[in-house]
């Protein structure tokens, strides 16, 4: 389970190191085997242990080749998944197409999610954080902010 946010450097080659709490259950459950695609809705990339990678391709397998929104979420995560296999020294290479996309710097943000991590840009991360909470305050002050059944249900 992949949890906390961690601020990394990318370094020359492209590779980021990841953090030693979560090396060694990448390569006992993984191999270090793991997938990294783009994020469709923001400018970030996931990477997924490639045991989670399996189910999620199992979920695209099933939606329709004839509908074209279904189509669409297909070509652009399978078009752009790579495989990122960790190195002995916990790194793993992002290849320039995924690194273009995200806008990655030098400076990066590592989010947990619990069964993917997050890529960002630092700068990046730190502006959809302040724009996230600005928006959750808003709805707060304005008392009509409508849940949906699964936040309800969450107790914080």
């Amino acid at each position: 389970m992949f949890r906390g946010s961690f601020a990394l450097s990318l370094d020359d080659k492209g590779r980021l190191t990841l953090p030693t709490r979560y090396r060694d259950s990448l390569l006992s459950e993984n191999g270090g085997a793991l997938i990294c695609t783009i994020d469709h809705k923001d400018p970030c990339l996931l990477l997924y242990p490639l045991s989670e990678w399996e189910e999620i391709e199992e979920k695209l397998k099933r939606l329709s080749s004839f509908n074209p929104q279904e189509q669409r979420l297909k070509r652009l995560l399978l078009g752009h998944a790579t495989d990122c296999d960790m190195d002995k020294n916990g790194r793993i290479l992002l290849p320039a197409t995924l690194r273009e996309h995200a806008h990655l710097s030098k400076s990066l943000r590592l989010v947990g999610q619990l069964n993917k991590f997050e890529i960002w840009d630092e700068e990046t991360w730190h502006r959809r954080v302040a724009e996230d909470m600005a928006v959750e305050q808003e709805m707060a002050t304005a008392g009509d902010a409508e849940l949906s059944e699964r936040l309800q249900d969450l107790s914080l």
